[in-house]
């Protein structure tokens, strides 16, 4: 298992992929909380399907696996399997509350189109 914890900016934690910001963290925390588990993670994965082609699917998990990437510290964080980390380069994970709601959000340079609601893309070729 891998373990990025430095930050080269203020506000963002990153790795060579991933970029997290501390109201994503903190959202972390909180969700850990209100469900009274001592060690988590929000899971990554990147999966087919979507209106654009792929789908962002996130989960709350106790367990690593030998392949994740660990972004945070060991028992808090962010967990993404090798597989789907390509899709994630340069990408920043935030937590937004607007209008429409409040939730994870990946903002994808990397995306040639993604749907209205964000939680799907199709990547440049």
């Amino acid at each position: 298992m891998k373990s990025i914890h430095h930050s080269t900016a203020p506000n963002i934690i990153n790795t060579e992929s991933l970029h997290v910001t501390p109201q994503a963290f903190q959202q972390i925390e909180s969700i850990l909380a209100q469900e009274q588990k001592t060690d988590g993670y929000l899971r990554i994965a990147v999966l087919g399907g979507g209106c654009s082609g792929f789908q962002y699917h996130y989960t709350i998990t106790t367990s690593q696996e030998t392949d994740d990437i660990l972004i945070g510290k060991a028992g808090r964080g962010v967990v993404v399997d090798t597989t789907s980390l390509p899709f994630l380069v340069n990408c920043v994970l935030d937590f937004v509350e607007d209008l429409s709601g409040a939730g994870f959000h990946i903002n994808n340079p990397n995306a040639q189109a993604s749907c209205g609601c964000g939680n799907s893309f199709a990547p440049k070729i």
